[in-house]
């Protein structure tokens, strides 16, 4: 098996014993399957694994504090990248918007970041690697995912919807630059009362994959 496929492949395991009455079937298809503490060098949160009716439906939420309270909770749905939040490319600014996000969430009384298996835009590792060739060759990133026969951004954020009304998170304050997430929470049954910019420092290799996406998909961002 290869070594990163636990995190980037989604593999159907039946719990073991100890995690079965952990479980829990939520409304619809979704499930949370475990959780845990989860000490950080941004602060505590509580980790929730949760499964949905597709292959791709997996997710883990950092909660931190009362999620239904006073306060309306900040929340990221933050889309997995490999090469950004692990490998520390500069080609995005995925890793940057992640530290970002786990501070401003940390500084809250109450906040989610809900990290999802959607590399590339929703089209998945390998196929992002050869976005980045076409990229190479002088596509911008729309271009290339286009060219590959993907849409420019093909993430549904149905599921993340299914898992902020699970932990009691049906009003929002959402750390996005993305209108069409907004738009699609909202359609989910999520009600955004505010998005909160998630613009990090800008690197100078980013910067042309950032003024695409505001030129092209219509992304919120300021200064670019």
């Amino acid at each position: 098996m290869p070594l990163f496929a636990p995190c980037y492949t989604a593999v159907s395991m039946k719990p073991k014993s100890g995690l079965k009455k952990v479980a829990k079937t939520r409304k619809g298809a979704t499930r949370m399957i475990a959780e845990a503490e989860l000490p950080t060098r941004y602060g505590r949160f509580r980790i929730y694994g949760f499964q949905g009716r597709g292959p791709m439906e997996e997710a883990v939420a950092l909660v931190r504090g009362k999620l239904n309270g006073k306060s309306v909770p900040l929340v990221r749905v933050h889309s997995q990248c490999l090469t950004g939040d692990v490998l520390a490319s500069e080609r995005c600014d995925c890793r940057a918007q992640l530290e970002f996000s786990l501070k401003k969430i940390a500084a809250t009384n109450a906040g989610v970041l809900l990290y999802l298996p959607q590399e590339g835009r929703g089209i998945g590792l390998m196929n992002k690697l050869r976005a980045y060739q076409l990229q190479d060759g002088g596509m911008d990133t729309v271009e290339a995912n286009e060219k590959l026969g993907f849409a420019a951004d093909a993430r549904d954020y149905d599921f993340s919807a299914q898992i902020l009304k699970n932990l009691g998170a049906k009003k929002i304050r959402l750390l996005s630059n993305n209108p069409e997430k907004v738009r699609q929470l909202e359609s989910g049954g999520i009600r955004v009362v505010e998005r909160v910019p998630c613009q990090p420092r800008v690197s100078k290799v980013s910067r042309s994959y950032l003024q695409t996406k505001k030129r092209k998909m219509g992304h919120l961002l300021e200064g670019i």
